[in-house]
C-alpha cells in the first residue's frame, strides 16, 4: 500500500488551519477568563445585598424596640431632656 506524499498546497493549507484554531482558541480563552472576572464580581455584589437586605429586615423587624428607637435618635443628634450635648470642635 503507498500513500501519496501531500502537496505544498495542501500543507499551506493544513498550516492555516492550525494557526486559525490556535488564534480562536486564545481568543476563546481570554473571553472565559473575562466572563468568570464578571460572575466573581456579580457574585459579591449579590453576597453585599444579601447582608444590606438582612440589615433592613433586621431594622424593620426591630422598628418597634425601644432602645432601636433611642439609638436612630442619637445618631441623627437627637438627645434626651435635661441632658447637655457637647460637639468636639478639635477635630
Amino acid at each position: 500500500m503507498t500513500f501519496k506524499r501531500a502537496g505544498f498546497l495542501t500543507k499551506i493549507v493544513v498550516l492555516a488551519l492550525l494557526i486559525y484554531m490556535a488564534i480562536s482558541l486564545l481568543d476563546l480563552r481570554k473571553k472565559i477568563q473575562d466572563v468568570q472576572l464578571l460572575r466573581d464580581d456579580l457574585s459579591r455584589q449579590v453576597t453585599d445585598q444579601r447582608l444590606e437586605n438582612k440589615k433592613l429586615e433586621d431594622a424593620i423587624a426591630n422598628s418597634d424596640d425601644p432602645e432601636m428607637l433611642e439609638q436612630v435618635a442619637r445618631d441623627r443628634g437627637y438627645v434626651e431632656e435635661n441632658e447637655t450635648l457637647f460637639i468636639d470642635v478639635a477635630n
